[in-house]
């Protein structure tokens, strides 16, 4: 009679471990096991067991497995935000929400990873921007952004001026303006003198002057008073 317990705890034990031992990177890690998984959100382990995260997977667009850094979508989150709020991340990965320098510089640096970046405007309309590289430098360097091989999906290039700069929040000023750039558009980015992206801006109605080029934009395709309905930015390892 005792050795039927016996195996059953055994039992539970090697399941138990199995599971442990699967502890995903990043969402292509989710997609490559089971590419039936759906769009959602996940635990991921950047940096090992004890880095575990929660993200938004999407399984869906271009072949699936991308990794959401940045949502916005319904202005449900203030992301005009200090320093350590983007070092470490915030939100909601089921909505709105930033995930972290820390955490962005963690996944672009282990494997080589490519962007993209969906839009969409207040009537319905979307575009895309895709970068066949890109990652980010340790805080050192001021996570120092890297950035290339522009692919045009109707959104036009907003991302190459921002390239090679290090990240800016009003409190940590690392831009090439002799003005704070985080402070003049509401915003937190890796500016340069300024932007001509403000994806963590102030979320706004689509067409507004009023306050100049402070709302959440990809110049290229709306111009800088044009405050976007969603901007979604996710990356993956390059097949």
């Amino acid at each position: 009679m005792k050795t039927v317990p016996a195996l059953f705890l055994l039992l539970a034990l090697l399941l138990t471990s199995c599971s442990e031992l699967y502890r995903p990177v990043d969402c292509s890690d989710i997609h490559r096991r089971d590419n039936r998984s759906y769009s959602g959100v996940y635990t991921i382990y950047p940096l090992g067991e004890r880095s575990a995260v929660q993200v938004y997977c999407d399984m869906d667009s271009s072949g699936g497995g991308w990794t959401v850094f940045q949502r916005r979508m319904d202005g449900t989150v203030n992301f005009y935000r200090p320093w350590d709020y983007y070092k470490f991340g915030f939100g909601d990965p089921a909505g709105e929400y930033w995930l972290g320098l820390d955490n962005i510089y963690y996944l672009t640096n282990q494997r080589k990873s490519e962007l993209l970046v969906d839009m969409q405007d207040f009537d319905g309309k979307k575009a895309f921007a895709r970068y066949s590289s890109f990652s980010i430098s340790g805080e050192c360097d001021g996570y120092k952004l890297n950035v290339s091989g522009f692919t045009d999906g109707g959104a036009g290039d907003a991302l190459t001026y921002h390239n090679g700069q290090k990240f800016s929040t009003f409190d940590k000023d690392q831009d090439l303006d002799s003005r704070n750039c985080a402070r003049l558009h509401l915003g937190a980015f890796w500016y340069n003198a300024c932007n001509s992206t403000n994806p963590n801006g102030v979320y706004r109605w689509g067409a507004d002057g009023t306050l100049y080029a402070v709302g959440v934009s990809w110049y290229q395709w709306k111009g800088f008073d044009y405050s976007l309905k969603s901007i979604i930015m996710k990356i993956r390892p390059v097949q």
